[in-house]
């Protein structure tokens, strides 16, 4: 089951994705680290009802924020559309013990049907540009890569800026 979360699961989704973070740095990928994910972007997510969790035997074992709110870090980029009904995703995570389940993609697809439902114009997100795995993924779903982006405190590697048209009224800018 995929819900909006709640507070008190702000320490379970720390474990979570303190587990992928383990995860990727035993795999090479130096994506996250001490600075990120961190609670306090967590907490404003709540806040701002755009984080969700996939709930397995009530606890939650993934989660993945979907905003309407853009990062300045994305004013560089050159996106497909304009700035008006895009829709952003955040911290993508499933438990080590859960992936190559498919929870991943029954969030896309849950965060996918969420902007449809809104109208939403586009979805926007960036992946680890040695993280070759996500790249695959978000690619196989339709999403176009653009620009990079930087975020120093996590890697001197860039991160790839993809986007997903939703609307098929929708044309490129």
């Amino acid at each position: 089951m995929i819900r909006k979360a709640i507070p008190s699961e702000i320490d379970s989704i720390m474990s979570l994705t303190r587990a992928c973070a383990r995860k990727m740095i035993a795999e090479g990928i130096l994506q996250w680290n001490e600075h990120y994910p961190d609670r306090n972007s967590f907490l404003t997510d709540i806040e701002r009802s755009e984080l969700f969790v996939f709930i397995s035997e009530e606890t939650p074992i993934a989660c993945i924020v979907i905003s309407s709110h853009k990062d300045e870090v994305y004013n560089s980029v050159k996106w497909l559309t304009s700035d008006i009904g895009n829709y952003y995703i955040h911290r993508l995570a499933v438990h080590p013990d859960h992936q190559h389940k498919g929870v991943a993609r029954k969030l896309m697809d849950f965060a996918e049907t969420f902007v449809r439902d809104r109208k939403g114009v586009s979805i926007r997100l960036d992946t680890f540009s040695k993280n070759p795995r996500n790249q695959k993924f978000y690619e196989a779903r339709g999403y176009q890569r653009l620009d990079d982006v930087y975020f120093p405190k996590q890697s001197k590697h860039p991160f790839y800026c993809y986007e997903l048209l939703i609307s098929p009224a929708i044309e490129s800018m």
